[in-house]
């Protein structure tokens, strides 16, 4: 009996050791759902969680237990809407379990702000998501406006060199007209005095 009862009483100095969660707070608050969320002093060797979950003014309570596990939060459901709660937080360990946290009171909303919520995030969404729309179409503008003035500069080069084409051709053929010789040959002149040359001189003899 003596050893049972030191034994018990070393177990029970162990987990009164064990210092309760910290940091504990409710997130994804909705009229019937809510999420606890807290974190573990450092130091603690923790293998899960209880949770207690009270209505205000009401005696009864919700034991939530998990064990072999890491998680920080957890998930309360049906709740009801419009209601005030008190939720406590206690780690698990291999020698028992933490002293309670520090009580977290929250009051669930009305569907109807649930909802309006809900509706405002998506609003803000929409409107985000047409903010980027219309930025790409001014971009995407932009860009053909870029594309139809190159391909504009392009045409117009084009026809200046295609017309100034036959300019060129005639410019080509009269040069090659002016250099080309003619039917008669232009050293008809010379031939001519060569020929003159090449007579030998008339001589007249008188006789007397």
């Amino acid at each position: 009996t003596l050893l049972f009862l030191s034994l018990s009483l070393s177990l029970s100095l162990f987990a009164d050791s064990l210092s309760p969660p910290v940091n504990v707070t409710i997130k994804a608050l909705k009229a019937n759902s809510a999420v606890v969320t807290w974190d573990i002093p450092e130091g603690d060797s923790v293998i899960g969680f209880a949770i207690t979950q009270q209505k205000k003014d009401v005696r009864m309570l919700r034991f939530i237990q998990e064990v072999n596990t890491t998680t920080r939060s957890c998930a309360l459901w049906d709740l009801e809407e419009e209601t005030d709660y008190i939720v406590h937080v206690q780690s698990i360990s291999m020698s028992g379990t933490s002293p309670l946290s520090e009580p977290l009171r929250f009051r669930t909303p009305k569907e109807a702000e649930t909802q309006a919520s809900k509706s405002k995030v998506t609003m803000e969404e929409v409107g985000q998501t047409t903010q980027l729309r219309a930025g790409e179409l001014i971009i995407i503008v932009v860009v053909l406006i870029m594309w139809a003035g190159v391909i504009a500069l392009f045409c117009r080069q084009y026809d200046i060199i295609k017309d100034n084409e036959p300019n060129n051709n005639k410019d080509k053929a009269k040069n090659s007209s002016e250099c080309s010789t003619p039917e008669h040959p232009t050293g008809g002149l010379l031939r001519s005095k060569n020929n003159n040359n090449n007579r030998m001189p008339s001589v007249n003899i008188i006789e007397v």
